[in-house]
């Protein structure tokens, strides 16, 4: 295996992690009813879970 291939399949696993890890949060938040902190241009911004379900 190649270092090229390794590290492709790196970010395969990175990313995948990353979407279970964004879909846990999405549905603890609206188990808890509370808003999605995020950054947006440098202001912080409270989203609806809902609204972020929408982005997938």
């Amino acid at each position: 295996m190649t270092s090229k291939e390794k590290l492709d399949a790196l970010e395969a696993k990175i990313s995948k992690g990353l979407t279970i890890a964004r879909k846990k949060m999405i549905a603890f938040k609206k188990y808890k009813n509370t808003p999605v902190v995020v950054s947006s241009n440098g202001k912080v911004i409270h989203v609806r879970p809902e609204d972020m379900e929408k982005e997938q």
